[in-house]
């Protein structure tokens, strides 16, 4: 065998802006399938603000999903647009976490909803099991090293932030190059 025929029969390496979206695509799928997983398993019940966060998985990833599905097929100028948009939605779950986390130590004050004393409740509506459980967004269910998991959320999605960032600067010095 010829070293041409060595060199065309490896394969062909990922371009690293798609591998960099991937990263931050398999991230954010990992993040919120924990969130569930520590719901679902774990018995942790999500306060309002963990269930608000949740909401940027919900958007940000079928927005990477398309992105990494039609590839090769997207014009370049869809492509920024789709990887601007995940890249808006994680900055928005960036702050949101980061928001839940400074209300969980104390650094500002909450949502009324689900930080204040609440609302009235009579005895009658304990007693029928009608009040759902709910948990207030100061209070920490789990921390890790002392980041609690709106923190780590917040850390999460800046990660996932500057890996479409860097997809996005790669992709446009492939161009320029």
């Amino acid at each position: 065998m010829t070293s041409t025929t060595l060199t065309s029969a490896a394969p062909r390496a990922l371009p690293m802006d798609k591998v960099l979206v991937g990263i931050a695509f398999v991230l954010a799928l990992a993040t919120i399938a924990g969130a569930w997983g520590s719901q679902l398993f774990g018995g942790l019940v999500p306060c309002e603000l963990c269930l608000e966060q949740r909401w940027a998985y919900y958007g940000g990833l079928p927005v990477l999903a398309l992105v990494l599905i039609l590839w090769n097929r997207l014009p370049l100028a869809v492509w920024y647009i789709g990887i601007a948009i995940a890249a808006a939605v994680f900055v928005w779950s960036t702050y949101m976490g980061g928001y839940h986390a400074g209300v969980e130590w104390g650094f500002w004050p909450g949502p009324t909803a689900c930080t204040g004393t609440g609302g009235a409740l009579s005895f009658n509506d304990l007693q029928a099991g009608s009040v759902a459980r709910s948990v207030p967004c100061d209070a920490v269910q789990f921390r890790l090293f002392g980041i609690s998991l709106a923190g780590y959320n917040a850390l999460i999605s800046a990660g996932v932030v500057v890996l479409l960032l860097a997809s996005m600067l790669v992709q446009s010095r492939q161009k320029q190059g």
